[in-house]
C-alpha cells in the first residue's frame, strides 16, 4: 500500500473512531424511570444519594445511564400516569418509593424490573411473595422493622410523662400506613395508650383531620406517606400550635419541624436501592435478589421544637440520639 493511501486510510479511519466509540457507548446506555413520590424539594436528597451512589458504581448519567425523573408531588393519581409513561419509554429499570407507588408501577408492568427503595410491608402489600424469594419483576429494601411501632410509642411517652392517648394521623389508601396502625393499635394496648385514628386523602383533609382529634390527643404519631410528606411542614406547624409533640419515621421530617424521628436512613436506602439497580442492570433478575430489610434506625431530636413546645429533654435521652437539631 502506498504511502499516501496508507496515511488517507488511517485518517479515515480516525475520524470513524469518536463514531464507533459513541455507538458502542450508545449501545451500553441504559435508562432508568425514576418515580419520585413527593417533589424534588422534599426528596431530592435521596435522588441525589441514588445518582452518586451509581456514579461509583460505573453508571454515569448522560453516558452510561440516562435517568428519567418524574415527580408525582404527593398526588397518588400521578402514580399510575408516570408508570405508564415509563413503560412507554421502555426503561431498563423503575426505581421508586412508598407502597402506593410501587403497586401503581407494578400494575403498568409484569416485565420491566422495579425497585422499590423503601415500602413499609412488601410482602403484606402484595409487592413480592417473600423477602427472601420476591419472583415476578419486583425486589428492593423494607422501611418497617420488628416491633418499631412499639418502640416510637415508648419514646414518646418518656418524653411526654403524663402521655395517655395518641393521635395517629395516616394516609386512608396507603397500605403501608394500614399495616403500621394495626400494629401501633396492638403496641397501645400492650402500654395502656389510648389511640384516636384520623386518615386523610388530600391537603385539605389536614386542617378537619387535626379538628377531629382536638381532646383526644397528647401527642401526634405521623404515619410515612407522600402527600403527608409534601405536606410534612404544615403539619408540624398545626401540632405545634396543638400543643402536640410528634413522632415520625424519617429525618426529613423532623428537619421541617417535628419533634423526633426514629427510622431507618432514607439517603441510605437510596443508595442501597442504586445497588439493587446495578446488579438488575448488568443481568441479574430481580426475582432472584431477596429483599432487604432495614437494620439500622436512627433517632433523631429537634431541641427547637421541643423548647417551643415547652418540654425539656433528658441529656440521657439526647446521648442517645443519632442526630439532635438546634
Amino acid at each position: 500500500m502506498k504511502r499516501r493511501q496508507f496515511i488517507s486510510l488511517l485518517g479515515g479511519a480516525a475520524a470513524a473512531w469518536p463514531q464507533v466509540a459513541r455507538a458502542q457507548d450508545a449501545a451500553k446506555s441504559r435508562t432508568i424511570g425514576f418515580l419520585g413520590s413527593a417533589t424534588p424539594s422534599t426528596q431530592g436528597e435521596w435522588s441525589a444519594a441514588f445518582v452518586q451512589h451509581m456514579r461509583e458504581l460505573g453508571w454515569i448519567e448522560g453516558r452510561t445511564v440516562r435517568i428519567e425523573f418524574r415527580w408525582a408531588e404527593g398526588r397518588s393519581e400521578r402514580y399510575a400516569e408516570i408508570a405508564a409513561e415509563f413503560v412507554r419509554l421502555n426503561v431498563d429499570v423503575i426505581v421508586t418509593v412508598a407502597t402506593q407507588a410501587v403497586l401503581a408501577a407494578k400494575q403498568a408492568t409484569s416485565t420491566i424490573p422495579i425497585v422499590f427503595a423503601g415500602a413499609s410491608d412488601p410482602v403484606g402489600s402484595g409487592l413480592v411473595k417473600s423477602l427472601a424469594r420476591p419472583g415476578g419483576n419486583i425486589t428492593g429494601l423494607s422501611a418497617l422493622g420488628p416491633d418499631v411501632a412499639t418502640k416510637r410509642l415508648e419514646l414518646l411517652r418518656e418524653l411526654v410523662g403524663d402521655l395517655r392517648q395518641v393521635g395517629v394521623l395516616g394516609h386512608a389508601d396507603n397500605p403501608g400506613n394500614v399495616a403500621e396502625m394495626r400494629e401501633i393499635q396492638a403496641a397501645s394496648r400492650t402500654l395502656g395508650l389510648a389511640i384516636a385514628l384520623v386518615q386523610i386523602r388530600r391537603p385539605d383533609d389536614i386542617a378537619p383531620a387535626f379538628e377531629a382529634l382536638k381532646g383526644r390527643a397528647d401527642a401526634l404519631y405521623v404515619l410515612p406517606d407522600p402527600l403527608i410528606n409534601a405536606n410534612r411542614l404544615r403539619i408540624n406547624i398545626l401540632a405545634l400550635g396543638a400543643r402536640w409533640p410528634t413522632m415520625h419515621t424519617f429525618r426529613e421530617y423532623v428537619e421541617a419541624g417535628g419533634l423526633m424521628s426514629y427510622g431507618p436512613n432514607l439517603s441510605e436506602l437510596f443508595r442501597r436501592a442504586a445497588d439493587f439497580a446495578d446488579k438488575i442492570l448488568r443481568g441479574t433478575k430481580p426475582g432472584e435478589i431477596p429483599v432487604e430489610q432495614a437494620t439500622k434506625f436512627d433517632l433523631i431530636v429537634n431541641l427547637t421544637t421541643a423548647k417551643a413546645l415547652g418540654l425539656t429533654i433528658p441529656e440521657s435521652f439526647l446521648l442517645r440520639a443519632d442526630k439532635v437539631i438546634e
